[in-house]
């Protein structure tokens, strides 16, 4: 981990991601890392094998900007408000260029971040049994179990050179609280070379061990803590704001018209300077409708060894 953790956004995209890099942005409807892909998109860099559970609308903005040679990924979806059509274009007609695609799924792509993290050489999968999608990605193999001596399916471990999540919180040391839905971002996490985590907001150290259970990612793991308000618009961080759902159905349109999707990217990522300038640019007046009601979970009591009093023990 290198010894100055929290950085700006710009400073931990610039010393992580390289140019052909293998990333992955995790993060599973909840939480997505969108204001670290549009960093990446305002720093040019080009390309990378991108890697995420459902590509959706980040998927389309960074291959869109040519951010993106190969797709590894399961599920696309644009938050079922509508299709994809940047990564449409790309696939089915090689329209600008053609989209390197390794389609997995979910579970898959779940098995290949644990196998990853695990350093292990693969890992078994029972789902694709009777599947098709063993025919068109040959990286799914398939061996002789040992044990029942019937034939199984495996899938590659995956290791990203860099990880990206976005969370709730964190501590200056890169202690990760997260709470709501969560994905895979543990796994890929464990699996990677190096990891930027992206948060609504930096605390004190007492506030993370006043709940440990909630500290889904530990400091050992993380190189760069970046604080970031409203880091995961248009989708949602429980407790802090809602999905922006009119902007995904907005983007069915956006994308749909390539020349629309370009001018998209050049209004709100490649001429603002940052995050800050993003969401200035959304329209503060369109984020404050996103805002939620406090809902608190509770109090939950860890406990603390009684201290005896003096002369107590013999």
């Amino acid at each position: 981990m290198h010894s100055d953790t929290v950085v700006s956004l710009p400073e931990a995209i610039e010393r992580y991601v390289e140019d052909g890099a293998t990333v992955a942005l995790e993060g599973f409807s909840h939480l997505i890392p969108f204001a670290a892909g549009h960093e990446i998109i305002r720093q040019g860099i080009s390309g990378l094998t991108f890697c995420r559970l459902t590509p959706d609308l980040l998927s389309d903005m960074m291959i869109a900007a040519d951010c993106v040679d190969r797709l590894v990924c399961s599920f696309f979806a644009s938050g079922s408000a509508g299709s994809l059509y940047e990564v449409r274009r790309r696939i089915e007609s090689a329209d600008p260029r053609p989209l390197a695609v390794e389609e997995y799924s979910h579970h898959a792509m779940t098995l290949r971040y644990h196998a990853g993290a695990a350093r292990l050489p693969f890992a078994p999968i029972g789902s694709f049994v009777g599947s098709d999608i063993p025919g068109i990605n040959p990286d799914i193999r398939s061996v002789v179990d040992p044990y029942s001596s019937k034939k199984t399916y495996v899938v590659p471990p995956l290791n990203p050179d860099v990880t990206i999540i976005h969370a709730q919180r964190a501590d200056r040391h890169g202690n990760v609280q997260i709470w709501g839905i969560t994905g895979t971002q543990q796994e890929a996490v464990y699996a990677a070379d190096h990891v930027i985590v992206t948060v609504e907001e930096i605390v004190d150290d007492e506030v993370v061990r006043s709940d440990p259970n909630r500290t889904l990612i530990p400091a050992h793991a993380v190189d760069a803590v970046c604080e970031v308000r409203t880091g995961a618009h248009p989708s949602y961080v429980q407790g802090s704001y809602d999905r922006d759902n009119a902007f995904y159905r907005e983007w069915t349109a956006i994308s749909k018209d390539p020349a629309r999707l370009q001018e998209w990217l050049d209004v709100h990522v490649r001429s603002t300077r940052d995050h800050t300038e993003y969401l200035e640019s959304i329209g503060h007046d369109r984020l404050r409708g996103l805002l939620v009601d406090p809902r608190p979970s509770g109090v939950v009591d860890y406990g603390r060894r009684t201290q005896p009093s003096e002369g107590s023990l013999k």
